[in-house]
């Protein structure tokens, strides 16, 4: 992984820094352990490019044929933008119907795709105690989210949650 890391800085022309590609690999078994997981550092400090990196090695040696190495396929969410309806749904009252938020659509549609695949579900953007909270049985071990309409989702092994914060 190391290697191919090293191999995807360069051709991105992007400097090869050892501490760099320690937090790169940092990332990835840390996601091989958890389905939820928080990359934090300060605007610019190459958090996202880390993670991209990231993506486009395990998609290289996916193709080599390395085993326990994915094709990943990210769905981002800013949650600063959106309010709680906005990402969970909400209940209408005047058609008696629920109305899907963001994060609702995109769990429904990546934890029905069996596909090998990873799927992650990026957070870009600060963490509010109001939105989070909705999360917990998701980052628990039950990993199921619970949406107002009653309907619960469960996420498969090839599903996780990545949040991109500052602190």
């Amino acid at each position: 992984l190391k290697e191919t890391l090293e191999l995807e800085l360069r051709e991105n022309n992007l400097q090869v820094v050892q501490e760099y590609i320690t937090k790169m690999v940092q990332i990835f078994d840390c996601k091989v352990a958890r389905h939820g997981n928080m990359v934090v550092g300060k605007t610019g400090a190459g958090k996202s490019e880390a993670w991209k990196c990231l993506t486009r090695a395990m998609a290289r040696l996916k193709k080599e044929n390395i085993e326990e190495m994915e094709r990943v396929h990210v769905h981002t969410i800013n949650p600063l933008a959106l309010s709680n309806d906005e990402i969970y749904g909400k209940f209408d009252e005047a058609t008696m119907g629920f109305t899907d938020g963001v994060l609702a659509k995109i769990m429904r549609t990546v934890c029905k795709d069996e596909a090998s695949d990873q799927k992650w579900i990026l957070f870009d953007g600060p963490v509010d105690t109001l939105w989070i909270e909705s999360m917990n049985t998701t980052l628990d071990d039950n990993k199921l989210l619970t949406l107002l309409s009653g309907e619960r989702i469960s996420m498969p092994a090839q599903v996780s949650l990545l949040f991109e914060v500052e602190d």
